[in-house]
């Protein structure tokens, strides 16, 4: 008994800290009610800036892959119990997204800006939508499954990691990604693009374009039915005058790569 509370003790931290990080990340991309924010002043020359901030998203892309492989997965369980593997996954995320907010650079200079105030109105709602999407496409494949909070409360009472059931909800009959269609809102839509916002937009969605390839193998491997699911769906841009058909989709191993 000792170690399910340790273990779901564990889980519910590391989730308090990602939800503050989640929270934070809301006002740091927006530039809304926090003391620094990715447009802050700048403080260092521009292209050690550059390099700063470069390093930081690096880092988090790395870790953000290597621990969602499979082959990580089994080696880490041979430390830490099952049961904490993905809140392991989730507090390792949102400490390095918490080092991010630290240490990164302002870059100063506008790329463009929006000063009508309709257009800045049409930009803030993309925005709040891509967070929202970000969010509703966590809860349609099981939120807490997906940053541990469900693995960690099964071994509390005693019963056995289940996987999720494979389907397609809302928006995942449209695309097969929509968590990372609403990241990218969120990174593209803003009324001013200043340069360290379009590096951070840029690398953000390199890395989400590299993590789809890796994280679709790894689904491919685990779920053969997953291969009509991808055929059918489209990734990200949903088909005009008609919907998605087939598949379904992991929490386990998805979104999050």
């Amino acid at each position: 008994m000792f170690k399910r509370v340790t273990v779901f003790t564990y889980g519910v931290v590391s989730y308090l800290v990602f939800f503050a990080s989640f929270l934070y990340a809301i006002g740091f991309i927006g530039n809304i009610l926090v003391p620094k924010s990715i447009d802050s002043a700048p403080t260092v020359p521009f292209w050690t800036a550059v390099l700063i901030n470069s390093l930081l998203l690096g880092i988090f892309a790395v870790q953000h892959s290597v621990m969602a492989r499979p082959a990580f997965k089994r080696w880490i369980t041979r430390y830490i119990p099952r049961e904490a593997e993905r809140s392991t996954y989730t507090l390792t995320a949102s400490l390095l997204l918490i080092a991010l907010f630290v240490w990164w650079q302002p870059m100063g200079g506008v790329i463009w800006n929006v000063t009508d105030p309709v257009g800045q109105a049409v930009l803030y709602g993309l925005y709040g939508f891509g967070w929202a999407l970000v969010l509703v496409a966590t809860l349609l494949i099981n939120h807490f499954d997906l940053f541990g909070l469900r693995q960690v409360w099964l071994q509390l009472i005693g019963k056995p990691y289940t996987p999720l059931r494979f389907k397609t909800p809302g928006p995942y009959r449209l695309v097969r990604h929509p968590l990372y269609v609403g990241w990218l809102f969120v990174f593209w839509a803003t009324p001013t693009m200043t340069a360290a916002h379009l590096l951070f937009a840029l690398l953000t969605t390199g890395y989400i374009l590299i993590g789809i390839r890796l994280e679709e193998r790894d689904l491919l491997e685990a779920h053969p039915e997953y291969a009509g699911y991808r055929k059918h769906v489209p990734m990200l841009i949903p088909r005009l005058g008609g919907k998605g058909r087939g598949g379904g989709r992991i929490a386990a191993v998805g979104d999050g790569t």
